[in-house]
């Protein structure tokens, strides 16, 4: 008879406690993509609803450490500064949650995908993309509803904060302080929208929470490697895992 771990055969469970291990140990070198590269990864064997609900709790928890690493204060501080992305974010994807059985992803992956692909290789290849300060109001407002909407759907919200953070130029510790800050807040609405959408449901919850503790241990293991970044090397790394994650979602759109 088969072991079944947390609802799934046993070698289905390790296969996804190696992707998180590996996605908390990008998070800690770089601050995000944790939920990219797990709903990538395991959409690749796992059904929509189950690879949604498996990057819940541990992005959540992960969030938790990253947004208060610099301490309350900090952390309140980034809630004043980014405050328009963050309420823009969370409104929509409260919204956009109530809507994942119904909507196309292979679109909304593609439209996420192509923009953020163009506007990385354009960062690689040393084109200036910066938001001109007059602008940055409607930006924050724009890019937090493109997060949201694409957040209650996929899971995914981090891609647009990065384009925005480095286009304002934000040095390398404020932005993975205000990464974890959003992403903090958009987790908690994010488990509440998927409690409501019944794709947090038992088996889907208990998969998630045992994913939790091979997060934490990669993303501390991240965090060890990371702080050997300086800020040059951080900005190419960051915009090298937009460009790979770009990819891997105009990929995922094209049902490859």
């Amino acid at each position: 008879m088969e072991q079944v771990v947390a609802g799934l055969a046993l070698p289905m469970f390790l296969l996804a406690v190696a992707i998180t291990l590996f996605a908390g140990f990008v998070k800690g070198a770089v601050g995000f993509a944790m939920p990219m590269i797990m709903i990538s990864a395991f959409s690749s064997f796992l059904p929509p609803e189950v690879a949604l609900s498996g990057l819940i709790l541990p992005t959540l928890v992960t969030n938790l450490g990253q947004a208060f690493r610099d301490g309350v204060a900090a952390f309140v501080g980034s809630l004043r500064k980014y405050w328009r992305f963050l309420l823009a974010t969370l409104v929509f994807i409260t919204v956009a949650a109530q809507f994942v059985r119904d909507i196309p992803q292979p679109l909304f992956l593609a439209l996420l995908g192509l923009p953020i692909t163009v506007y990385a290789v354009l960062q690689l290849l040393g084109r200036s993309m910066a938001i001109k300060l007059e602008h940055q109001s409607r930006a924050e407002w724009g890019l937090g509803v493109v997060a949201g909407l694409y957040g209650g759907v996929s899971g995914v919200w981090g891609p647009p904060l990065i384009v925005y953070l480095m286009s304002i130029g934000v040095d390398k510790r404020e932005m993975l302080r205000v990464q974890g800050v959003i992403f903090l807040l958009g987790s908690v609405i994010l488990l509440s929208a998927h409690i409501n959408s019944g794709v947090m449901t038992g088996p889907n919850a208990a998969f998630s929470a045992a994913l939790v503790v091979p997060a934490v241990i990669g993303m501390l293991l991240g965090l060890r490697a990371g702080s050997h970044l300086n800020q040059a090397r951080f900005r190419w790394w960051t915009q090298l895992l937009l460009v790979l994650t770009g990819l891997n979602l105009l990929r995922r759109a094209m049902g490859l």
